[in-house]
């Protein structure tokens, strides 16, 4: 991996699972992830979604469980119920800030940042991430009518990516099962294993030079 871009992938579940809703295909997570660390020193995939506590079943905690267990840090936070102005009563799960952090606190380690995501919301976390000289591509799609992908959002990008041109690389085959719950020993990996000094080691895995045990996603 010496010489190659140090890649970091920043996933908003939400937006990225009402894009491919609307493009009719769901993602592989685990080609999702070779595809990219064929294109540099993967150093972190994140995924963000907030969870509906108090209930007995959530259809998406089988995925994320077994993100959490193939090479993906998961960064979860329960929903937030309100009534609005109107007395009907909403649900509220924004995962930006988090995000945000993350990458923030990432950026002296990483050369490149992915962002699956076209949320208007994230121009300025794009911007400040080019000042740290960090390369920034969104992946999204302008292929639906209206664009998934926030105009603004587009233009700061260093890069966009159409994840309909995606679809063959990590795109799920509708005849394959989705990612087993855990405990179906056949998809399961050993957790990633972190580095054990520094708060930033501890909290993203970084690889530390010279190291053999810190490699992100083994």
């Amino acid at each position: 991996m010496v010489g190659q871009p140090r890649i970091a992938l920043f996933i908003d579940g939400a937006n990225l699972y009402a894009t491919t809703k609307t493009l009719g295909f769901d993602i592989d997570y685990k080609r999702l992830l070779k595809e990219f660390q064929g294109r540099g020193n993967l150093v972190r995939a994140f995924y963000y979604t907030a969870l509906v506590e108090d209930q007995e079943y959530s259809s998406i905690r089988p995925l994320i469980d077994w993100l959490d267990y193939n090479g993906y840090r998961v960064v979860t936070k329960p929903t937030k119920e309100f009534v609005d102005s109107t007395g009907r009563r909403k649900v509220k799960g924004n995962m930006d800030i988090e995000l945000a952090i993350d990458a923030l606190e990432l950026s002296p380690y990483i050369d490149h940042m992915v962002l699956f995501s076209g949320d208007g919301d994230f121009r300025s976390l794009v911007e400040a991430m080019q000042r740290r000289g960090v390369r920034v591509s969104v992946i999204s799609t302008i292929s639906t009518q209206p664009p998934m992908v926030a105009d603004e959002l587009r233009r700061q990008a260093d890069e966009f990516i159409d994840i309909s041109t995606l679809i063959g690389k990590i795109g799920r085959d509708p005849n394959e099962r989705p990612p087993r719950a855990l405990g179906e020993n056949a998809d399961r990996m050993d957790r990633p294993r972190l580095a054990q000094n520094g708060g930033l080691e501890r909290r993203y895995g970084i690889r530390q030079i010279g190291s053999e045990d810190d490699v992100p996603g083994t």
